[in-house]
């Protein structure tokens, strides 16, 4: 493939992506690449709410972290396919109530 029809393949993969794109693609795919771009640690991923447990001062057990780890993870995972799915289906004021979930389960609020 010589240079000058890679460049029009690639500026025609662009315009059918940009065609296609709904309300809200590139919030989302900005969304996506500081989920991936956060370093890992403690202060990454997504977070849930305090439990009563922990309020009360009681010491969580693995288990305890890692369902808890697990529960956020599915309610991230989620807020991100309502916004694909809403973005899919050209509905912004959907798709945006679901990247601002995302964004608060992942402390990017």
């Amino acid at each position: 493939m010589n240079p000058s029809r890679a460049t029009v393949l690639a500026i025609l993969t662009l315009h059918c992506a940009a065609a296609t794109a709904g309300p809200c693609t590139s919030q989302i795919a900005e969304l996506e690449q500081q989920i991936h771009s956060s370093a890992p640690g403690p202060q990454s991923g997504p977070m849930a709410t305090q439990a009563v447990g922990a309020q009360l001062h009681h010491q969580p057990t693995p288990g305890d972290i890692e369902g808890a780890e697990a529960s956020a993870t599915a309610a991230a995972d989620a807020a991100l396919d309502r916004a694909r799915k809403a973005d899919s289906q050209s509905d912004a004021s959907a798709c945006a109530d679901a990247l601002r979930e995302a964004r608060r389960l992942y402390g990017m609020e």
